[in-house]
């Protein structure tokens, strides 16, 4: 080990490590820090240190000369060791640049990694400092030249009424798709590939939002397992994109792999969201690694109790601090650089309430974080979805995020799910289904009593994400089935608000097989032809299933990764799904609306009144939406067959049904002028009109 001067700076480089002629400029906080070096490594491991001139308010920074763009680099940091005051300075410690554009290698989890004694200090008061180097270790950060020919790349006009979002994971989309060549699968350039494209624009997706993609660590006790964090929720760099996940592990074409993804996403009309978490890290507790944060002064980067352990709303060990301007400016350089450098077209948030907490840990929807995505000129300009919960008090937000924000409305969620799914498997037994058409009601209409005077597109509905289970397996289990987690079955959700249909996973009994598929239909419908931005969980389109896993987070394998072996029954659904978002695009008054447009009508073609809205044993219901085309949605819960008679003049078309176990199984032989005469409705079923 070597160590060289730095020279001093007459101003504040950006945070970080950024090339420049002659070397790079860097710039590292450390408020309590008494030393800070940039540690440069060659070839062979060999590591230099940099010893970086303190310049006031808690920054050390100067100009290091010939550090070229490829070096791979950390930091080290020496000061107080006082946990109980949430200090843990420890210059043994190779540490992560918060602001690095690149991070290669892994956590291997061994006790120099972290920063206090793991064995023979159990009964101590203070935990002890260790002095072993955790170099070895750990990853490193890459000085990466962000250069990149985005030629004429554009954001694709895509009006927000007609947005369909499809929610992937970039090695599980491609892992297993043959038309694509084999050093590309899972990989970034996976998901642009040419057979990936046709697929999603066939089902009719316009925006695309991966799972996390910034680089992310596996956990311990995942490690120990012979387990990954395969999700990604585990973040060690909110500006380097996830190396893994390139076909080429040289830092500088990870980025443009990315990048590249993202402008071929974009010439075939696509948007891209990042599914971000900047509400913890990969730190952990107290008790976890010391990696980046943790080094370079916890109290600023984390909430912390008055004995120096972390505050946990996030159920991950940890929460960041977004009411201190330092954290805050991180998460929004983080943003920027992926919209202005990496041409990204928005963002969802994960346990965004925690990041909305101030100082009392109550929520604010005037937190500084939100008003600053308001008025910021770059990031004004690009969506924003909340998921409006967390685990800390009073954590459930959903439609209390201000402005243009769209959020995952799990109260749509839920409902579809009792109605179609739950219900009719109550129904089944001889139960009470729970409450009639209200609830789902308003769902279909936006749900006004969430979002009130806001757009129904604030809501984006959805009625199966990541984690849960598919909508395959919605219909096929009535327990989930998480035994190859190593957690005995305990993690996961226990209400699933799941139907098996009379048998729990597969079967080859030909009815339940009939119902299951209708059941299926019945819910993506709903989604689809509801008000609202309607968010499908990749593979549901093609009768994906993880065994009755709902939550396969560390399942990195044939589990996870989608099966693009089509047989006819997974090829109809496919068909269906497509069919519906035509039908979502021509009829514009499914999309958005106001209440002025809406009549609702029983089975007879009366209008609703109070009596029959409060009728708990109701299960059919019709709405008709006044536009151009006007639409009718006709639902029928129940398990008989019903007489219903369409509302107002004849005229209407029967666009879809979802008895049709593919698109043209009636659709060409529909008459048009219907309504005259009584329709008569199959069991749980769903059909749209238009006229």
């Amino acid at each position: 080990m070597s160590t060289t001067a730095v020279q001093a700076l007459p101003h504040l480089p950006q945070p970080g490590v950024r090339p420049v002629e002659g070397g790079v400029e860097v710039a590292v906080h450390a408020a309590s820090a008494t030393a800070v070096w940039l540690c440069t490594f060659d070839d062979e491991g060999g590591e230099t240190r940099h010893a970086l001139p303190a310049t006031g308010d808690g920054w050390w920074a100067g100009l290091v000369p010939d550090v070229t763009p490829g070096t791979r680099y950390g930091l080290r940091a020496d000061g107080p060791w006082d946990p109980p005051a949430g200090l843990r300075y420890n210059p043994a410690k190779l540490l992560l640049d918060p602001w690095a554009r690149a991070i290669e290698g892994a956590v291997d989890y061994r006790p120099e990694v972290f920063g206090h004694v793991l064995e023979g200090d159990d009964d101590a008061e203070v935990p002890t400092r260790s002095e072993a180097d955790s170099a070895p270790f750990v990853p490193r950060s890459v000085v990466l030249d962000t250069s990149f020919d985005w030629g004429d790349d554009a954001p694709p006009a895509v009006p927000r009424d007609e947005r369909v979002v499809y929610e992937a994971h970039v090695r599980e989309l491609t892992m297993l798709l043959e038309d694509v060549p084999e050093h590309l699968r899972g990989t970034y350039a996976g998901v642009c590939h040419p057979a990936t494209v046709e697929h999603l624009r066939r089902t009719g997706v316009t925006t695309v939002e991966l799972l996390p993609v910034h680089a992310f660590a596996d956990e311990p006790h995942l490690v120990d397992l012979g387990l990954t964090n395969h999700w990604g929720y585990n973040t060690m760099g909110f500006f380097a994109p996830h190396a893994p996940y390139a076909s080429s592990e040289d830092p500088h074409e990870v980025l443009r792999e990315f990048k590249g993804m993202v402008k071929e996403l974009h010439a075939a009309g696509i948007e891209v969201l990042l599914d971000v978490v900047y509400n913890h890290t990969a730190e952990q507790s107290t008790d976890g690694a010391t990696l980046c944060w943790r080094g370079l002064e916890a109290p600023t980067w984390y909430r912390l109790d008055e004995d120096g352990h972390d505050v946990d709303v996030t159920g991950c060990g940890n929460t960041l601090d977004l009411t201190e301007p330092l954290v805050l400016d991180m998460v929004l350089d983080s943003l920027r650089y992926w919209v202005t450098e990496c041409h990204v077209d928005g963002f969802r948030y994960d346990l965004a309430v925690a990041l909305a907490r101030g100082e009392d840990l109550g929520y604010t929807p005037d937190h500084p974080f939100l008003v600053a995505l308001r008025e910021d000129p770059v990031l004004s300009q690009v969506l924003h979805v909340a998921e409006p919960w967390d685990l800390g008090p009073d954590g459930w937000r959903t439609g209390q995020f201000p402005g243009a924000w769209a959020e995952w409305n799990d109260r749509f969620r839920d409902t579809a799910r009792d109605f179609w799914v739950a219900g009719s498997g109550a129904l089944s037994r001889g139960e009470e289904p729970g409450p009639g058409v209200r609830e789902i009601a308003t769902r279909l209409v936006g749900s006004r009593d969430l979002f009130g005077d806001r757009t129904p597109l604030s809501s984006m509905g959805f009625v199966t994400a990541h984690d849960g289970f598919t909508l395959a397996d919605l219909v096929a289990y009535d327990q989930k089935h998480n035994e190859a987690n190593g957690e005995d079955n305990r993690d996961g959700n226990d209400h699933n608000r799941s139907w098996n249909h009379g048998a729990e996973g597969p079967t080859d009994d030909v009815v339940i097989g009939i119902a299951r598929r209708r059941s299926s239909r019945n819910v993506i419908g709903t989604l689809l032809l509801s008000a609202g931005v309607p968010m499908i969980s990749s593979g549901d389109e093609i009768g994906r299933t993880h065994g009755g896993n709902n939550n396969p987070y560390c399942q990195d394998n044939e589990m996870s990764w989608l099966h693009w072996d089509l047989d006819e029954e997974r090829t109809d659904l496919l068909a269906t799904v497509a069919h519906l978002t035509a039908l979502r695009r021509e009829v514009p008054v499914l999309r958005d609306h106001d209440e002025s447009v809406l009549g609702w009508w029983d089975e007879t073609g009366e209008p609703m009144t109070e009596e029959t809205w409060a009728q708990d044993e109701r299960r059919t219901l019709q709405l008709t939406l006044e536009g151009e085309p006007s639409a009718l949605l006709v639902l029928h819960g129940g398990l008989d067959e019903i007489e219903v008679t369409l509302p107002g003049e004849p005229g209407w078309t029967l666009r879809w049904d979802s008895a049709w176990e593919r698109p043209e199984d009636g659709q060409e032989s529909q008459p048009e002028g219907r309504g005259d005469e009584p329709e008569t409705l199959t069991p749980l079923s769903l059909r749209l009109y238009t006229r």
